[in-house]
């Protein structure tokens, strides 16, 4: 037998679940912050205060540099909505910053997914999952491409000693790997994020190249504008290093952060363990690579995440969702 739902009830729940987001979003910022294991918060505030480099100036600059960052993403955003639905930079904003608060917890940020696709109507929800995994793939591929030569470069540049067994072993899993994968391809069962790989790749022709020029080049715009972020900290906590020295470290560490599956609130953790081993090759202090780690991450995710809140506390289904 069916029963429909009280229209009161279901507010009540719409506002509960919106709350738990908002509640559970702030939680765990703060207590990645107070419970870090890698760098501890009294640590954190006294190297911080010791290297009495963040004048207002500085300040001011940073949060700029974070501002761009977020500005060509809701670009992109935008950008890629504009192929099924025009939207203004305001509901791009509230979707992305949005999107970013409910996928805190969420493991390789799945929840911002759903997070966009429930400001649409049912029937571009589909679409719009998929333009959210093109813009993640494109950025991606910027990545991959940057680290991918970085590595190169830092491998063949510091000698790292390498285990050749291990690495063999690992190729030959990937190998493996890509074998079932090519195989689930063929038989049109292989799905990420829920849909079959023929589908992805139909959606994606679909797709005018004009779309997809500009989608990777906000992804590169915005890579640029993060990267040199990260070499800008270095500056102001006195580590001297040159700028292409510094990058190939940088985008090492971006591309192995990448590669390793976690839940958003991790990556701090995850960054920070790679960058501490590889930014060691130069010579640069640990905690010095934890505090710049810990406020990229404060400034390009868990502030903004906190505005996030705002708009997911303010969220309401489309008109004919309700």
């Amino acid at each position: 037998m069916h029963y429909d739902v009280p229209y009161k009830t279901k507010q009540f729940f719409f506002v509960l679940i919106k709350l738990s987001i908002i509640v559970g979003a702030f939680y765990f910022i703060y207590t990645r912050i107070s419970e870090n294991e890698n760098l501890q918060y009294n640590a954190f505030i006294s190297f911080l205060k010791e290297n009495d480099a963040f004048s207002p100036k500085n300040i001011i600059f940073l949060v700029i540099i974070s501002i761009f960052n977020w500005f060509f993403e809701i670009l992109k955003w935008k950008y890629l909505v504009k192929t099924i639905q025009k939207i203004s930079f305001r509901n791009a904003l509230e979707q992305s910053l949005g999107g970013l608060t409910a996928s805190i917890i969420t493991p390789n940020r799945i929840g911002d997914y759903g997070a966009k696709a429930v400001y649409y109507v049912k029937k571009l929800r589909t679409k719009v999952v998929l333009l959210n995994l093109l813009g993640n793939m494109a950025q991606m591929a910027i990545t991959t491409v940057f680290g991918l030569v970085g590595f190169m470069i830092f491998i063949s540049r510091y000698q790292i000693d390498f285990e050749y067994y291990k690495v063999l072993r690992f190729v030959l899993i990937l190998l493996m790997i890509s074998l079932f994968t090519a195989f689930g391809i063929k038989q049109k069962r292989f799905k990420i994020k829920g849909f079959s790989f023929q589908h992805i790749i139909d959606f994606i022709k679909r797709i005018t190249i004009k779309t997809h020029t500009i989608t990777l080049g906000f992804s590169l715009i915005r890579y640029l504008i993060f990267s040199f972020q990260f070499y800008y900290l270095l500056t102001l906590f006195g580590v001297n290093v040159d700028y292409s020295k510094a990058m190939v470290v940088i985008t090492s560490m971006y591309f192995l952060a990448s590669i390793v599956p976690s839940i958003s609130i991790f990556d701090v953790i995850i960054k920070g363990s790679i960058a501490v081993f590889l930014f060691g090759y130069v010579e640069v202090n640990e905690l010095t690579i934890l505090s710049i780690v810990t406020l990229m991450w404060l400034l390009n995710f868990a502030i903004p995440s906190l505005f996030g809140s705002y708009f997911v506390l303010n969220f309401k289904l489309p008109q004919t969702e309700k």
